[in-house]
């Protein structure tokens, strides 16, 4: 297939030979006598490529390389008769995809041929690559707002059980099916919540931990059918990001914890204070805690209730970190969750 050259050189009798002689090579050869000519020809049609002469009458093939500056070009061959590599060096700077020693033996024509080949199959193969990351680009946009539609969805479908869950606790008239489905729409919560900080992150691949936790107790509080006055928990959180599915594996321990707080650490109505914490140790490593100076632990050390919940935490601790500890204190218990961030 005959590929269109524009050939920019003052020189009329040798553009009539490079005209002659690259035809056996398939270009059409197209004469122009000085960069203005050049540049208004290159307006009126395209080329596949350009020779450019650097010596010319008054001018030099960089004068054309400024001129065009703005222009979208072919790939353009400096062409020179100076073995100063300065010249070269120059173009090349100056948007030239390649260079060439001007030469008088009968090799040269096919030489030229030859590089201005390699020049279009370059240009060809560096707008392949432009446009295959274009597309991938797109992929990967259209592909986050996918996830982000369905992350948007779960949220909303899980949202809506959690509250078919809660007409269900207002007419339930059995206590302990009451609490059970109290921890059970909490649960949901905690996914919920996971998903929704998807939905509203720049990267669907991460979850800013803290900013998760803030909201996933704020929401639990108001599902336990508590308020700041009721139960007042305070909130101390560091700034760190997790992977999504280990984010959700800690807001649901934090969850179950905040839950047992809330039930089991002030009985018969008294009154305390419950705190999170997010805090981290250093480069791999994070803690978070959640504790209470209410009733502290059994004696037995067994858990209340059906310890559900605590095979719950033991089970996702052990994903994310490095286990759980449970700490007796004066007053009250604290829980340690050895977070691992790498």
């Amino acid at each position: 297939m005959a590929r269109t050259l524009l050939y920019i050189d003052d020189d009329a009798a040798l553009a009539v030979l490079a005209a002659r002689k690259l035809k056996a090579s398939d270009f059409i050869i197209t004469h122009a006598a000085d960069p203005e000519e050049a540049i208004s020809l290159l307006k009126a049609g395209t080329f596949d490529a350009i020779t450019l002469d650097h010596y010319m009458d008054g001018v030099t093939g960089l004068d054309f390389l400024s001129q065009a500056r703005d222009m979208e070009l072919p790939p353009v061959v400096y062409v020179t008769g100076s073995d100063d590599a300065s010249i070269a060096v120059e173009a090349l700077k100056n948007g030239a995809t390649d260079y060439f020693i001007k030469s008088t033996g009968d090799e040269f024509w096919p030489l030229l041929a030859n590089v201005v080949e390699q020049a279009i199959e370059s240009a060809a193969l560096k707008r392949a690559k432009a446009q295959a990351d274009r597309e991938i680009v797109l992929a990967k946009e259209r592909a986050e707002i996918l996830l982000a539609e369905v992350n948007h969805r779960v949220a909303n479908s899980l949202a809506l059980v959690a509250s078919l869950i809660r007409l269900q606790i207002s007419s339930e008239p059995d206590q302990a099916v009451k609490a059970a489905l109290m921890e059970t729409q909490a649960r949901i919560n905690a996914v919920a919540g996971m998903h929704r900080s998807l939905y509203t992150s720049d990267d669907v691949r991460v979850v800013d931990l803290d900013i998760y936790l803030e909201r996933l107790v704020n929401e639990l509080r108001g599902s336990m059918g508590e308020s700041e006055s009721d139960r007042p928990i305070d909130i101390e959180l560091d700034a760190v990001q997790l992977p999504s599915d280990r984010a959700v594996s800690a807001g649901m321990i934090v969850t179950e914890l905040i839950t047992n707080a809330i039930k089991y650490a002030y009985p018969d109505g008294s009154h305390g204070r419950i705190a999170i914490g997010l805090k981290v140790v250093d480069a791999e490593n994070a803690l978070i805690v959640v504790e209470d100076d209410g009733a502290g632990m059994p004696e037995d050390g067994k858990p209340k209730g059906t310890g559900l919940g605590t095979r719950i935490t033991r089970s996702m601790a052990a994903t994310i970190g490095n286990g759980i500890d449970y700490i007796r204190k004066e007053r009250g218990t604290r829980v340690e969750v050895h977070l691992t961030l790498v």
